[in-house]
């Protein structure tokens, strides 16, 4: 195999491995059943006119399973956090008691359920795109070699080295998407 081949497949490896690093990310968004900080993970509060994540204005916690809290570094910042929460619209409602905010989550519905273990689907299915997508890439930079003068054995092998990658990933984001089925609907 070609030093070119190499770097490629290596190139290509490392960005699937993001993908599924992205994938994990916005699993870990998605609710299964119990509190967690990165379910606020991407909401923007407004911070004296500059949009601040809201994990850098405020302390987040869970308080139990059903619950999180927010403690702002100031309490000038439980107004844009609260209306920051709202307008994300997460199917939560903030409660402010002048200290903190408390989120409370509703327990899951079975309709919920199924809703957001398709939603961890779609997710899943952006994955495994981006992952096709980078294989098809991939192949098409390896056909580029073979015509600047790659064999055409070893652009095969570069090819088949490229579609293992790809069902092991591709397998990896099923893994992924299995485990968080299993923890979405256990109740």
């Amino acid at each position: 195999m070609s030093t070119d081949t190499g770097l490629l497949i290596k190139d290509t490896e490392e960005s699937m491995r993001k993908a599924i690093n992205h994938l994990e990310g916005e699993l870990a968004k998605v609710r299964a059943g119990k509190a967690t900080p990165q379910m606020l993970d991407g909401l923007v509060v407004d911070y004296y006119g500059n949009p601040t994540p809201i994990n850098q204005v405020g302390n987040i916690s869970v308080l139990d399973a059903r619950t999180l809290t927010i403690q702002p570094w100031e309490k000038n910042m439980l107004q844009p956090i609260e209306r920051s929460i709202l307008q994300a619209n997460i199917g939560v409602t903030p409660q402010n008691d002048g200290n903190i905010i408390r989120i409370f989550l509703p327990p899951l519905t079975e309709e919920r359920r199924k809703e957001l273990v398709k939603k961890a689907g779609g997710e899943g299915e952006h994955a495994k795109v981006a992952i096709r997508n980078l294989r098809r890439d991939a192949i098409e930079r390896v056909k580029k070699m073979q015509k600047d003068g790659l064999s055409e054995d070893a652009a095969k092998d570069s090819e088949t080295d490229i579609q293992q990658l790809t069902d092991r990933y591709i397998a990896l984001v099923e893994k992924h998407l299995e485990a968080k089925e299993k923890e979405i609907m256990t109740v």
